[in-house]
């Protein structure tokens, strides 16, 4: 009987993945269901157990389950892993996904679950903690913060009740890591999290999942269930969002958990001393977590070994909007965008120049093809006015409105806002009407009707240029202001694009002489 594999990913259940995998059933075929390999061009992908190797074909359909199963599909992709897209990535974190049926307990612990958490059990709290500092591990939520500082302050708050917390609120636009890791390989995350809480005195944990992931919903629940008994004395239950982006903020996160409104907290208190229910709580990101099985299962060296400066480890980059090789690619820090965008993503899928990507999510940096050899890294980034965030990548053609672009995150900004200060409440409307009367005076469009004082064309750029420096001072008080990220990162995507496009915003270099 031939075993197929093809993955139960909500991504590949949206290209097909269910009506192939019933085709393959239909035939005879045992079909395993499995995470998302990572590569969504490919998708649906069905994966055929050859002798001791797994050879892949994809996209493909129910239709094309006999030219499959005789192998001469024309679209046989050959062994999966020796594909350029995955044989050069450096997968310490998704390495099962893709391979096992993700709740199958068993092959979980047949492919080195759980030694991480056995090694850890053998070791006191404070040499695990050690261990995380040594590995150089850092919060992989956006920013970047030295895990083991965080745990360690947890540990230090002595006897009192402490909770771990999983943000997976993964609102950004163009991340999916978190979703694919709970969807791919859940009991990793449950591993980390349950390290953790040995670190650092925990008896209970949460998984905060966004309501627009019922697969990892599901999944998450599932898994937590059929390895409750090997968590004992930790226990960990799922909490659903409601859809909130402001969730996403440590602070907010916590408020919502426990019933309130999501609002961010001012701090200090940190959550680490005073967290959730107004205990010690340590909170991390799904990929945070996720990264900790390895470093106690093979050792905090090898985890530090990969990497560049402060930035070790791998990152998962995901790659998302006008590009051919859209998916995830988990890659040791330092490589640089353009090989990123260029060679692994392969460029636009429109099949023109790239114009700018946007890397971080709706509050990252749009950066141009000129600033393509910026090494991947935490502080290349900074440096350079821009953020690695969650590793998202949006790419977009030359076709772009970059004016759009800077109004839309204002939008967003606006639209998102828990309302608790005033830079990100008002600063982020007053933004958009600011954006709004720039391009109606930068490009003289219908809109100037409205703006009596631009009766001609130098008229016009004098007061763009005085809308432009409104929109600059705007983004200071937003940027150092504001209570949490959502408005104090809207200035980046803003900033950026006024900064490096300057032409769509009707700067006068950039536009042709007009007659008085």
């Amino acid at each position: 009987m031939t075993t197929v594999f093809i993955s139960a990913d909500m991504a590949s259940v949206a290209l097909g993945a269910d009506a192939l995998a019933d085709a393959f059933a239909d035939v005879g075929c045992t079909v395993v269901r499995t995470g998302s390999r990572g590569l969504f061009a490919i998708e649906p992908l069905v994966e055929v157990q050859e002798g001791g190797a797994r050879i892949g074909y994809g996209p493909v359909g129910p239709e094309d389950v006999a030219a499959i199963l005789s192998g001469d599909h024309p679209h046989r992709l050959g062994p999966v892993d020796a594909l350029p897209f995955f044989a050069r990535q450096q997968r310490f974190t998704f390495a099962r996904c893709g391979i096992n049926d993700p709740l199958d307990l068993a092959a979980y612990v047949a492919s080195g679950g759980w030694r991480g958490l056995e090694a850890a059990r053998a070791m006191a709290p404070q040499a695990v903690v050690d261990a995380i500092k040594a590995s150089g591990l850092r919060g992989r939520g956006g920013a970047g913060f030295p895990t083991g500082i965080k745990w360690q302050t947890v540990l230090d708050a002595g006897p009192a009740e402490k909770f771990v917390v999983c943000n997976a609120d993964e609102g950004d636009s163009g991340t999916f890591a978190d979703r694919m890791l709970m969807e791919g390989d859940p009991y990793c995350l449950i591993e980390g999290m349950a390290i953790a809480a040995h670190a650092v005195g925990a008896d209970h944990g949460y998984v905060y999942i966004r309501s627009e992931y019922p697969f990892a919903i599901r999944a998450m629940q599932g898994a937590i269930e059929r390895s409750a008994a090997l968590l004992a004395p930790f226990t960990l239950e799922v909490r659903v969002g409601a859809g909130a982006y402001v969730c996403g903020e440590e602070t907010a996160l916590l408020d919502s958990i426990e019933g309130k409104r999501g609002q961010v907290r001012a701090k200090p208190p940190l959550p680490a001393i005073e967290g959730l229910f107004g205990q010690p709580t340590v909170i991390n990101n799904v990929l945070s977590l996720a990264a900790v099985p390895f470093i106690l299962s093979e050792g905090a060296e090898a985890y530090a070994a990969v990497g560049l400066g402060r930035s070790r480890g791998t990152m998962p980059v995901q790659l998302a909007g006008n590009i051919r090789n859209g998916g995830l690619f988990e890659i040791g820090f330092g490589i640089s965008l353009g090989e990123l965008v260029e060679t692994v993503g392969g460029g636009t899928a429109s099949g023109r120049p790239v114009r700018a990507v946007q890397v971080g999510g709706p509050l990252g940096a749009y950066l141009p093809p000129s600033m393509f050899d910026l090494p991947f890294d935490y502080e290349s980034f900074a440096a350079a006015g821009a953020l690695i965030g969650h590793a998202g990548i949006t790419v977009f053609d030359d076709t772009v409105d970059m004016a759009q672009m800077a109004r839309f995150a204002m939008e967003f900004c606006a639209v998102e806002s828990c309302g608790k200060c005033t830079p990100c409440r008002i600063g982020s409307t007053r933004g958009v009407e600011t954006i709004d009367r720039i391009i109606a005076g930068g490009r003289g469009g219908d809109r100037v009707e409205a703006l009596p004082q631009m009766r001609n064309a130098k008229a016009r750029q004098k007061s763009v240029e005085q809308e432009i420096a409104l929109l600059r001072d705007l983004c200071d008080t937003m940027k150092y202001g504001s209570l949490c990220a959502l408005g104090g990162f809207t200035p980046y995507p803003v900033l950026s694009a006024l900064n490096h496009f300057p032409e769509d915003f009707g700067d006068a270099s950039a536009m042709p002489a007009a007659a008085e």
